[in-house]
């Protein structure tokens, strides 16, 4: 495998971005080829079998793009297609979910506690956080609850005011999430709350930003296996299956810039 190929990285919309942020901040020379479905997000209210076929049709896209590593960053795609992307892919790329690495961290962080985790519905509802974590037998107890307005809410920009503020509070406050020591956020799109999530909690517990963890996984990855790139082999591409000047605008709060999107159908 090239060590020089790259990364490629793909969501339902803009989430995903936050994942693609945290890879860029911590494997600076790694090229990354990111894909938003854009045409069919969200994820989160869809069937398992609707989201594997989405996530089929992206990944033949990424491995024609000669990808390494296909890090799906999409919890519900994590849930629902990550067995199937892993045999698709096979030999030709390593592929990675959000999951793992988030459960991995709670494993060593945490035992003998209670903790809570906000996702879409397709996450809570398909288990896979609870059968996992409960696999650790670390004595660990959670408690999930599904909050689907969070994501129209922030692919719209319709955060950090008073309306965003009430609708996390009146999550926040679910009898689900009560005497939690952590919190999952178990959605790619969530970091770019957790500032409103943390004021909330006032800093009482810990608010487990998947982005960050997830992209130091894939650097103990490459580093193990010797797949570092040494120098950047290219410009960043960002693909998306629908276009619009809004959503080029909204990758601002990902990047601090505007950057050129690529629109590239996934069904002609």
């Amino acid at each position: 495998m090239d060590s020089s190929a790259p990364i490629g990285i793909f969501d339902s919309g803009i989430g995903g971005m936050t994942v693609a942020r945290a890879v860029k901040d911590i494997l600076a020379n790694e090229q990354i080829v990111y894909f938003g479905d854009t045409a069919h997000l969200p994820y989160g209210d869809k069937s398992a079998a609707t989201i594997q076929a989405y996530s089929i049709k992206i990944t033949d896209v990424l491995l024609k793009r000669g990808c390494k590593v296909i890090l799906i960053a999409c919890n519900s795609a994590s849930s629902a297609a990550f067995e199937l992307v892993k045999e698709y892919a096979g030999s030709k790329a390593k592929v990675f979910n959000v999951v793992d690495p988030m459960v991995d961290y709670v494993r060593e962080q945490y035992s003998d506690t209670r903790i809570g985790l906000i996702g879409t519905k397709q996450t809570v509802s398909s288990g896979v956080y609870r059968d996992k974590i409960e696999a650790t037998n670390k004595g660990l107890q959670l408690t999930s609850l599904a909050t689907p307005l969070l994501v129209p809410m922030i692919e719209e920009s319709f955060i950090h005011n008073q309306i965003s503020e009430e609708i996390i509070k009146l999550y926040l406050q679910n009898e689900e999430l009560k005497d939690i020591k952590a919190l999952i956020l178990a959605c790619t799109h969530y970091p770019l709350i957790i500032d409103d999530i943390n004021k909330f909690y006032q800093g009482k517990i810990e608010v487990i930003d998947s982005s960050i963890i997830v992209a130091r996984s894939l650097k103990a990855y490459l580093e193990y296996n010797n797949l570092l790139s040494k120098k950047k082999s290219g410009e960043d591409q960002f693909l998306v299956s629908d276009y619009t000047d809004s959503f080029e605008q909204t990758t601002k709060l990902f990047f601090g810039q505007v950057v050129h999107l690529e629109k590239h159908t996934l069904w002609e």
